[in-house]
């Protein structure tokens, strides 16, 4: 259990750390800081590795808790926006990926390949015209709203 908390941590962190401004305290999240588009995309990520590893609770609660978490650090369309973002993540989990080397090497285990089916789904044009058609302002960050005294 304590693996996939540490994976969904770790994905968490390479999918967003890239190019990102040091925060005010670096014992905070950096989410904050990212604009509405990076935290609606980390949201997603979140919700599709939850949605994967379901069957393991620690990992599911931890991306399921991080993916409430960055919805308070985006702003997108609340009313359409949950059953696409659903949809999506249902059709890339639903791919059947194959690597009989990684299958050979495995022996017996379930691979399913679905933290890379969360992987293509993040990077994938799909979810980039999903951003564009639900996050408002998508170059705005909370921190940069809250400067300017709007909400």
């Amino acid at each position: 259990m304590k693996r996939w908390t540490s994976l969904v941590i770790l994905a968490l962190a390479c999918a967003t750390a890239s190019g990102q401004t040091i925060p005010p305290n670096e014992n905070s999240p950096e989410a904050p800081s990212r604009t509405y588009a990076q935290n609606y995309k980390d949201m997603v990520l979140a919700i599709c590795v939850a949605t994967a590893y379901k069957g393991s609770n620690d990992a599911a609660v931890d991306a399921g808790s991080s993916a409430s978490a960055l919805r308070d650090w985006t702003y997108y369309d609340l009313d359409k926006s949950p059953a696409e973002v659903e949809a999506l993540v249902r059709k890339h989990l639903r791919r059947d990926y194959y690597n009989p080397l990684v299958e050979a090497e495995a022996k017996g285990a379930d691979i399913r390949f679905d933290f890379l089916k969360c992987l293509d789904l993040y990077h994938s044009k799909e979810l980039e015209r999903l951003v564009k058609r639900r996050v408002a302002h998508p170059d705005w960050t909370v921190r940069s709203r809250s400067k300017a005294g709007k909400h």
